[in-house]
């Protein structure tokens, strides 16, 4: 194993929302530092810094993390997607973020950005949650605006209108911390 200098700097390439980037870093860097500050996606919030409050969440291989536990030379060759991702090309909100706007289920936006890709990845894999599971998931995101009452409702909403699918499982554990392994 060839041992590597705390600074020297290695070339990572992954795909960010679709695009195929790469950006040279040294290999302690974190992820949510490797996006915004050497990809330039700024969108990925960074708050406690611990993958406590959620803020950080993103999507690795379609599955939330948290991206500042991960490095960024562990999303080498990984699709990474962020909360810039989930709009259209035109600006046009997708439906969790427009029942977001639509619930009051943001207020400053801090924790957003953590929260929709959270919701993105559970809702896919789990489309018609309960409210507990709802809020189980929500228990691995601290805001300190909205009470969550508002995300709660949206999310509902979201989950009332997708369409119907046979055998619901129970992946409220697997995301109440949003992924936090890679």
């Amino acid at each position: 194993m060839r041992r590597v200098n705390k600074n020297e700097r290695v070339r990572i390439a992954l795909a960010l929302n679709g695009r195929k980037l790469a950006a040279a870093a040294e290999p302690r860097t974190l992820l949510s530092d490797f996006i915004r500050q050497n990809l330039g996606s700024t969108g990925t919030h960074v708050g406690c810094e611990h993958g406590i409050c959620g803020a950080c969440t993103v999507l690795i291989d379609g599955v939330a993390a948290r991206s500042c536990l991960t490095l960024a030379v562990q999303a080498e060759g990984r699709e990474v997607k962020t909360v810039e991702s989930l709009a259209a090309p035109d600006g046009t909100l997708n439906p969790l973020q427009a029942a977001f706007r639509a619930n009051h289920a943001l207020q400053c936006g801090f924790c957003t950005p953590g929260i929709l890709m959270s919701f993105t990845d559970y809702l896919a894999r789990n489309p018609h949650p309960s409210s507990a599971e709802i809020r189980e998931v929500l228990s691995g995101h601290l805001c300190r605006c909205t009470g969550y009452a508002g995300i709660v409702k949206a999310v509902e909403e979201v989950a009332s209108s997708a369409p119907a699918k046979a055998g619901k499982g129970d992946h409220a554990s697997e995301a109440k911390h949003g992924g936090r392994g890679v």
